[in-house]
């Protein structure tokens, strides 16, 4: 047997071995019965995606594929604040939108104390819905408390024109409508925290808030 007929028979075997060879395994067998060397460009297989949701490019004779798949990015989880002076971790998450919206709003350090120490006393800075305001209990919020209508983090209520009830039970929004009380009242940055804060707050026990004073100084130091 000559050797381009032996060439082409091997060729032949090795491309049906693949699962390429097709149509062009019969073009290779007749040109050897015809006495010619196949034309190595007529031998080769056409090249057929091996699947769809790759980018595919084929690199030798047989069909063989390397597959290009570009890198998936995952997204980072979000770095929690690290819970301090005794607070655990929805406490600390809760104190962190507050400190994080007064510094959007501008209020300096003493201010950010006021207001942690503000949500320590009215909601231990939990997010609380209330069963006297039935739609709170359709929001996101960390548990429960009565206390007439009083919702959020700062306790505040709808029927006394703070907001509305989606608005209070948001942390930063509720936040922000205490800031915005608090630059209200002439000269809070030389008063007490329990007097800044009952000037905004009007409670009936005026006294509760200083005790928290020194937590959430901590707290404010930890997230600033």
């Amino acid at each position: 047997m000559r050797t381009a007929a032996v060439s082409a028979v091997v060729l032949s075997a090795t491309l049906l071995a693949s699962g390429s060879a097709g149509s062009t395994t019969a073009t290779a067998t007749a040109a050897s019965a015809a006495g010619a060397p196949p034309s190595v460009t007529d031998s080769l297989p056409m090249y057929e995606p091996k699947h769809a949701a790759y980018d595919v490019e084929a690199n030798d004779v047989f069909g063989l594929a390397v597959l290009s798949i570009a890198p998936v990015e995952v997204a980072a989880a979000p770095i929690l604040p690290r819970p301090v002076a005794g607070l655990d971790q929805t406490q600390m998450n809760n104190a962190a939108a507050i400190v994080k919206q007064g510094r959007a709003q501008g209020i300096p350090e003493k201010g950010l104390v006021v207001a942690v120490a503000t949500a320590m006393q009215e909601s231990d800075l939990y997010n609380v819905a209330s069963p006297a305001v039935p739609s709170s209990l359709k929001l996101p919020h960390d548990g429960v408390s009565a206390d007439h209508d009083s919702v959020g983090l700062f306790q505040q209520r709808a029927s006394q024109g703070w907001g509305s009830v989606p608005e209070l039970m948001d942390p930063a929004h509720s936040a922000m409508l205490f800031y915005s009380a608090l630059s209200e009242v002439s000269g809070w940055q030389g008063m007490s925290v329990t007097g800044a804060a009952q000037a905004v707050q009007r409670s009936a026990y005026p006294g509760a808030y200083q005790k928290h004073a020194d937590r959430a100084e901590a707290v404010v130091a930890a997230l600033t």
